[in-house]
């Protein structure tokens, strides 16, 4: 690239001073930047949902009548709504008109937000959180399709990083603001909250947004067998992901056969999408090898984004003992830096390469995990702080310089396409994330079980004093009977063993978040630079 840049400076003094790039940095117009600000806040306010209602579900469940196997499906009803409507929103706003179309999702957002505050049992919770999914996840690749359409090159990375607030602070805040409402107002409230935001959202879309025509022919022309394989294959699959730890996997026909499903009807779509003349989805552009890279990097990045913000609250509620309150605080950490670091980034972009800011991101977010895989009894808030403010900085790195790199290129018939690939494969990945986790912290907390009870034997004489400490102990404080006490000391030693091998568990899964961070930042050593009359690295 260097080679040409005397040829161009060239032909830039031969034909008059003026740069290119300079005529459009003035030209985006107030009502284009409100038009982008209020669909990243409908963005942010679908990601905190996800978190916001996980960290306090405990309380839903038993404010109407769920069990906790059966409660994971209000979570997991958003989740399937949201995933299957991200790559359908490309072509939805062509069919309806982006005004039409974000401006109805909104509010339906904000409707069934309150809503699902008057639930009364759970099935009328599922149904409402899937409306609320469906209607939320449109705002998400809706907000990222008018970055990349309305703003021109130089300015992309400014709304890309208002948009990273979504994408990576949401997912840490969540469990923060979560936390103190149940625990000082109310479950209810964790809906409520989105009334104030989303009623400015709405003014904001109802104001920019240019009116234009439908398109309902085109209702006609849509890739209808694609619409049908995707839904079905991203519902099952979402499903199994969800709910196969707790139903044992491949030992549940259920899980087997929504496996059966998910391969069966994702194979068709692909299938479909590369022959059909005019697809849901240009997969092709996943050949063209930033988007490629990149996607894959988002994909891990949604591994480790949506795998710490469950694997954290997790280990401090059931090793430390946490409420939701406290684990809010402790998570705060993950989440406030990025709003302090995610504003530079696009001076960053203009100044440095974007690949070395993405690559020094994902190496900094790994470092975080691996910082927390010698955990000990004791490992609790003072031990989580500088894990966590290095994530914030990593992770206030890494997503606009890697949309920015990504999406280089996208034209715009191919941006509703980009934006649901490229938004749904990193919730894709998070759903992915917390399901090998929850697979990894069943498997390795017993594998460590196994092993530390080996060690616990009659024979070691640590083993007999300890008993006898606590039998003795047990004695003085009540137990009359010196065989229940002997017993209590026995259990007491399997509750500590226990407790020791899931600590160790938990600090495997922050190695296994670290790898999928480095396989990561591997993918960003195969991106090639954007081209340098884009400036701050957007195209």
């Amino acid at each position: 690239m260097s080679t040409l840049q005397p040829t161009v400076n060239a032909a830039s003094a031969a034909n008059f001073p003026a740069p290119a790039a300079a005529p459009t940095i003035p030209a985006v117009s107030a009502k284009t930047w409100i038009a982008v600000i209020g669909a990243t806040l409908g963005a942010f306010m679908a990601v905190l949902n996800i978190q916001i209602v996980n960290a306090s579900l405990a309380d839903i469940q038993g404010a109407i009548g769920a069990g906790i196997d059966d409660g994971g499906w209000i979570s997991t009803s958003y989740l399937i709504a949201e995933i299957v409507v991200i790559p359908l929103s490309g072509w939805l706003a062509q069919v309806f008109s982006i005004r039409i179309y974000l401006l109805t999702n909104a509010i339906l957002f904000l409707v069934f937000s309150a809503a699902c505050a008057l639930a009364q049992d759970l099935p009328q919770m599922i149904v409402l959180r899937a409306v609320q999914g469906f209607s939320g996840g449109v705002l998400i690749p809706m907000a990222f399709t008018l970055i990349i359409t309305l703003l021109p090159k130089a300015k992309q990375p400014i709304g890309l990083a208002l948009f990273a607030i979504s994408a990576t602070f949401a997912p840490a805040i969540g469990p923060t603001i979560g936390g103190y409402l149940t625990e000082n107002w109310g479950w209810e409230y964790i809906f409520y909250v989105n009334l104030v935001p989303g009623t400015l959202m709405i003014a904001m879309l109802w104001f920019s947004l240019e009116a234009k025509p439908m398109k309902l022919s085109l209702l006609r022309e849509g890739d209808w067998p694609g619409i049908v394989t995707m839904a079905i294959g991203l519902s099952a699959l979402q499903t199994v992901l969800e709910e196969g730890n707790k139903d044992d996997w491949f030992g549940s026909p259920f899980i087997v056969k929504l496996s059966i499903i998910a391969v069966i009807a994702l194979t068709a779509f692909l299938v479909i999408e590369l022959t059909a003349k005019k697809p849901l989805l240009n997969l092709r552009l996943l050949v063209r090898r930033n988007f490629g890279f990149g996607i894959l990097a988002n994909f891990l990045l949604g591994i480790a984004l949506y795998g710490s913000v469950f694997i954290m609250p997790v280990y401090l509620s059931r090793i430390q003992g946490y409420n939701a309150e406290q684990i809010g605080m402790v998570l705060a950490w993950t989440g406030l830096p990025q709003l302090l670091l995610i504003p530079l980034v696009p001076r960053l972009m203009q100044r440095f390469d974007a690949r070395i800011i993405i690559g020094v991101g994902f190496a900094l977010f790994a470092a975080s995990n691996f910082m927390n895989i010698y955990m000990t009894n004791d490992y609790a808030t003072d031990q989580l702080f500088w894990p966590n403010v290095v994530r914030a900085v990593g992770q206030a790195f890494v997503f606009a310089p890697l949309s920015a790199v990504a999406t280089a290129g996208i034209e715009p018939e191919n941006a509703g396409s980009a934006s649901g690939l490229f938004n749904m494969m990193r919730n894709l990945g998070g759903a992915i994330g917390i399901a090998l986790l929850q697979t990894v912290l069943t498997k390795r907390e017993q594998y460590h079980s196994n092993v530390l009870m080996q060690s616990v034997s009659m024979f070691e004489q640590a083993t007999r004093t300890r008993l006898e400490q606590l039998t003795q102990y047990f004695v003085n404080h009540g137990i009359l009977d010196r065989a229940d006490a002997s017993h209590r000391a026995y259990v007491a030693i399997g509750h500590i063993v226990q407790k020791q091998a899931y600590i160790l568990a938990f600090s495997d899964t922050f190695y296994l978040l670290g790898m999928a961070l480095i396989v990561a930042l591997i993918a960003v050593l195969f991106l090639k630079k954007p081209g340098q009359t884009s400036a701050g690295g957007a195209h």
